[in-house]
């Protein structure tokens, strides 16, 4: 197994000092493996009790690598080079994870923006397979990929059938149909795991199995660390990063994952959805903030603020007050911080297993897209940006203006999230805003791709303590694009997610500004250089 390792200072040190010894008496690490459905309390009960499976998710799946590695190789036999995953929250986010850091090439569609999914398909559709993870069927972006996707195959000549694999729940709905449509391969998951909990199971392994990473060697060292995990004993890392995560006093609620040389790529995205959606409920959770070793949250030193660095495992690592340094090879990486976050939700007094927030964005956007509004008028227009927003908004007459107004709700518990709703990946520079932002405001802010991340901070966003701010920024996108037997464009979904997010989160009282793009290369550009302005006036005020 490779080389885990832990480290903590100021307020981590002290938490880990404080619950520890009670962790350990208590044998929250063999009750947690001997899935004890009693540890998160009564109303978590039976939740818990059909959601535990993850703790041996790494033995049971085994069974699967053969057929995975048999369809893997019968695929390229036909000359099939590339996978494209269809899915959302943790089943895209693990095998994104998994497949960068092993330097292996797989495609990850988890939006439903028109340009980003009109990319997918026009790159080497001949030599395409799709696997489409969901663990009932019902998810309605994942739905609608294999729609076009199977659409654009037959038009190009190509067997469906034999180029779409699934990976659901046995019995859902999805598994059903797609064995009776005849597609090539169907998965089982454990039922009992949870999406987020999901990467050692069926939803992690098909794709990154099919892509190429070698997952008999994944699974092996995720078995390693589970026996590490299975110890009540003071020297049990999960039971660490647990009290660091949920235990501090008074509460540390940002937990800031700084990628610092691991050589996991994409750790803190996959890390953060865990975190959100299992402890941001019932008013209380962690916001997990994925930044930068140098980001200004990393060296701000803000009384709400917990900073965990994750590191290579030889490193010689000089750790800063209330900071965390942790490093391990991915699948026990894995391992820990699903262990360690059941661990938080035992501290904080919640159920680290259900999401009851997520649905909420899901009902409101299907229900603008049954009704087809017309859209709310923007309150004004400053070159390629609409502006739309509360009564906060003031007199602001310039999306700068607009800007500053939002920045103006924050208080000194805030934290602001930026959340972007197009295409990820000809627009991935965009995120750098995140940085400027936490420089112009010196509060934590977050940076979100949607939908993706509707189905992981979202929950954080609706059930966790009232103290968020809200950047959404929309684009007209080059060309809208339909889906196929649905009454409504990808384009209009996407629309429709967006404003049924903004919805809810101002029927929960959140300040939400809302920035529409009319030309997506000139909004982009128009915002970063406000955003810019911005940073670099608090930097001279600060001097």
């Amino acid at each position: 197994m490779s080389t885990l390792s832990y480290d903590a200072t100021g307020a981590a040190q002290q938490a880990l000092e404080q619950h520890l010894p009670t962790l350990v008496e208590d044998r929250i690490a063999t009750r947690i493996f001997a899935k004890d459905h009693t540890l998160w309390g009564p109303d978590a009960e039976s939740e818990s009790a059909v959601r535990l499976g993850w703790v041996e998710a790494a033995t049971v799946s085994q069974p699967l690598v053969k057929d995975i590695l048999e369809l893997r190789d019968a695929l390229r036999a036909e000359g099939v080079s590339r996978i494209v995953l269809c899915g959302m929250g943790g089943s895209s986010l693990a095998p994104e994870v998994i497949a960068g850091t092993a330097g292996v090439e797989l495609t990850v569609l988890d939006s439903t923006d028109p340009d980003q999914v009109r990319a997918a398909l026009a790159d080497r559709l001949d030599a395409t397979a799709i696997v489409v993870s969901s663990k009932s069927g019902s998810t309605l972006e994942t739905d609608s990929q294999r729609r076009i996707f199977e659409q654009a195959f037959t038009e190009a000549g190509v067997d469906a059938k034999s180029r779409i694999i699934i990976v659901t729940d046995p019995g859902s709905p999805l598994d059903k149909a797609s064995r009776e449509a005849g597609y090539r391969a169907v998965f089982n998951a454990d039922p009992n795991v949870g999406g987020r909990y999901s990467a050692l199971t069926a939803f992690g392994l098909v794709p990154s199995g099919l892509a190429g990473v070698d997952i008999q060697a994944f699974l092996d060292e995720a078995e390693e660390a589970a026996e590490i995990l299975n110890d009540d004993a003071p020297e049990n890392i999960g039971l660490a990063l647990g009290t660091a995560l949920g235990g501090t006093s008074p509460l540390r609620n940002k937990i800031v994952i700084a990628e610092d040389g691991s050589g996991i790529v994409g750790f803190a995205d996959w890390a953060e959805q865990l975190i959100a959606e299992s402890t941001g409920k019932l008013g209380t959770g962690i916001l997990p903030v994925v930044a930068g070793p140098q980001s200004p949250e990393v060296t701000a030193g803000a009384p709400d603020v917990l900073v965990v660095r994750l590191v290579a495992a030889d490193a010689d690592v000089e750790l800063g007050e209330n900071q965390v340094a942790i490093a391990g090879g991915l699948p026990t990486q894995m391992m820990v911080w699903e262990f360690a976050t059941a661990v938080t939700g035992r501290l904080l007094g919640i159920n680290p297993f259900d999401q009851p927030d997520v649905e909420a964005a899901k009902v409101a956007a299907r229900g603008l897209l049954d009704a087809q509004p017309e859209p709310t008028p923007a309150a004004f227009v400053d070159g390629a940006i609409e502006v739309r927003g509360g009564d906060w908004l003031g007199d602001a007459a310039t999306a700068e203006g607009a800007v500053k107004a939002l920045l103006g709700t924050l208080a000194s518990d805030s934290y602001l999230s930026v959340q972007a709703y197009f295409d990820r990946l000809a627009f991935a520079g965009l995120e750098g805003i995140r940085d400027d932002l936490a420089a112009a405001t010196g509060r934590p802010v977050t940076f979100g791709w949607g939908p993706r991340f509707l189905h992981s901070t979202g929950q954080f966003h609706k059930g966790g303590p009232a103290i968020g701010v809200f950047l959404q920024v929309t684009a007209a996108p080059a060309e809208d694009l339909g889906i196929p037997d649905r009454p409504f464009t990808f384009g209009e979904l996407i629309a429709a997610q967006a404003a049924g997010d903004a919805q809810v989160l101002g029927e929960h009282g959140r300040p939400v500004l809302r920035l529409h793009l009319t030309d997506r290369a000139a909004g982009v550009a128009q915002l970063q250089d406000i955003v810019a302005a911005l940073s670099t006036r608090a930097s001279a005020t600060e001097s």
